[in-house]
């Protein structure tokens, strides 16, 4: 009995692995790449921080964490702190002495007798 012939095809070349962006959009100032993260594991700590604007972003990461999670978590984040000023809006209004009934005079009509 034979053998199987072995295959002639060639191994697959391997794939590119296309690197993640590390700049991103301002959710503020909306400037393109302008929002850059740094992340330092040693200290567990990543910062997002807009060139133009300033504006600042701090979380904690872990050895999986990439910069694309620290934005994604800063969106989430810029997005619920909206949603508690909608609704902590909606639930006071806002106070104006035009809004308040006027005190009632004192009644010099009343008889006591």
């Amino acid at each position: 009995m034979g053998k199987r012939k072995k295959s002639s095809r060639k191994p697959a070349p391997a794939r590119v692995k296309v690197p993640l962006d590390t700049a991103f959009t301002c959710l503020f100032c909306h400037h393109d790449k302008s929002v850059t993260v740094r992340i330092d594991r040693k200290e567990g700590i990543a910062q997002l921080v807009c060139r133009v604007c300033d504006q600042r972003y701090q979380s904690k990461v872990n050895h999986l964490t990439e910069p694309i999670d620290i934005y994604s978590e800063w969106i989430d984040a810029a997005d619920d702190a909206q949603r508690m000023r909608e609704s902590s809006a909606a639930r006071r209004p806002v106070a104006s002495s035009s809004s308040r009934p006027a005190p009632a005079p004192a009644s010099a009509d009343v008889d006591s007798d």
